[in-house]
Parts: structure tokens; sequence; C-alpha cells
């Protein structure tokens, strides 16, 4: 049974045969909190040993696409896992909630349709203070979080005998 829990140091639990090969896919929306975010993810993932592209697309809403083309990459090395960042702060409109759950929902439709272990890392907050809390590698590191729910979900694929 694989089960990596949600610690600082849970990297160094995961091992694989081979080095996995994940994509970033990210919302650069809001480009310091993005900033952040990556640097934690690329941090969890250089911990392993694994190598990553990354995409950038402009909104939240575009990941589900992006994620979608991804997965259905036909040319280069296919992606073992992917983790996908951006941030989506309330704004005076229900925009908020049309991206926040919309994002989410295509992530999930995607990730289930292909068997995609997918780690996300989008960011719904109040404010940009709640943001950069959030994105900050040396408070809640969201984006390096992302990253080892990627590999997470890997590690158990690979566990249940998924490709």
């Amino acid at each position: 049974m694989v089960n990596i829990g949600h610690i600082p140091n849970a990297v160094s639990a995961f091992q694989f045969l081979n080095p996995p090969h994940v994509l970033i896919l990210e919302a650069r929306f809001y480009e310091d909190i993005n900033d952040m975010m990556i640097n934690g993810a690329t941090d969890a993932l250089t911990k392993v040993g694994a190598t990553f592209e990354k995409i950038t697309v402009p909104g939240a809403l575009e990941i589900p696409t992006a994620l979608q083309y991804a997965a259905q990459r036909q040319n280069g090395r296919a992606f073992d896992a992917y983790v996908v960042l951006g941030c989506v702060i309330r704004g005076e409109t229900t925009h908020y909630e049309i991206v926040s759950i919309e994002s989410a929902r295509g992530i999930m439709d995607v990730s289930l349709k292909h068997n995609l272990a997918v780690g996300n890392g989008i960011l719904t907050v109040e404010n940009v203070d709640q943001a950069l809390d959030r994105a900050d590698k040396s408070r809640q590191n969201k984006g390096g979080g992302a990253a080892i729910a990627a590999l997470s979900m890997l590690a158990l694929k690979q566990a249940c005998g998924g490709v």
C-alpha cells in the first residue's frame, strides 16, 4: 500500500524504477504568485530526480484543455504525472466561482478520462495576502504540495498496476 502524507519530507519516501517525467501546467495570470509556486513544485520534483517540462496558459480556465492536449501527446516523451498551478482571487463578480469550479471540474474530468496522476495546485483565495501565504515555499508551499500530490498519485497508480 502506498501511503504518502502531506509532510515536508514526503518526497524522500518516493521510490520509482525510472525517474518520472512530469508536466507542469501553469496559469500565468498572477506572475509573482506563480513564480513562488513553480519554485516549490520544481524543488519537490528535483528532489526525487524527476524530469519536467512546463507549459504556460493564460488562465485557470485554459488548464483543463491544455491537460487534455498533453494527455493525447503523440510526439516526445509521454508524461508520467501532471502538476497544475494557478491562482484565482475573488473579485467583485461571480467570475471567481465560475473559474474556480469549472477549472477544477475540467481537471478532474480529464484526469479520470485519461487515467492521469494529477496534483492540483490551483489556489482559490479571497485576497493576495492569502495567495502569497499559500504560494511561498517557506510557508504553505502549495506548489510543492501539488508536486507531492502528483508523485503520490503516480506511486499509487504504479502500485495498482497502472502504466
